[in-house]
């Protein structure tokens, strides 16, 4: 079918793309896409920076630690989006690897909470530091509302992306 010049100027107009897609939101999938492999990619790196051995996807289980102090499994599993089996695996790598420790629960004597070693805060906050320092230097010419600004959108998007 060949479209007439009326449904190229009607499509323009809207910012729809012949398959109806709006522009912005094929842009904001084109730009995510770039960011969450870069990140992925980062995220890859900074693992190996705290242990050489540690699995990409761990480094954001130390990073919630890091934030938040001990938790339980099941709520790092919650966070991650993984099931008991995995995060069960995850930890006991992490554990192995010293950078963290169980403890009990001061609230519940039966349940454990994880929690990061002083080796594993050590490690995650040089490799925590160094990354913002990458972002200081690579981000140095934005405002500083600016970079406030997309820090509110981006946990925005994570808020409407958690439901």
């Amino acid at each position: 079918m060949h479209e007439d010049e009326e449904g190229v100027e009607r499509r323009a107009a809207t910012g729809l793309t012949p398959s109806g897609a709006d522009q912005e939101f094929l842009a904001l999938e084109r730009e995510l896409t770039v960011l969450l492999r870069r990140a992925r990619a980062s995220q890859g790196e900074m693992a190996r920076e705290v242990h050489p051995d540690l699995e990409s996807a761990a480094y954001g289980l130390l990073v919630r630690l890091d934030e938040c102090g001990g938790q339980r499994a099941t709520e790092l599993a919650a966070y991650v989006g993984v099931g008991k089996a995995t995060m069960s695996r995850q930890l006991r790598a992490l554990e192995e690897l010293g950078l963290i420790a169980r403890e009990p629960d001061p609230a519940d004597g039966r349940a454990w909470l994880v929690a990061l070693t002083d080796e594993g805060r050590r490690r995650v906050g040089t490799v925590r530091e160094a990354r913002r320092g990458r972002y200081v230097r690579q981000l140095a010419h934005w405002d500083r509302t600016e970079v406030a600004e997309l820090a509110r959108l981006l946990s925005q998007l994570n808020g409407v992306m958690e439901k």
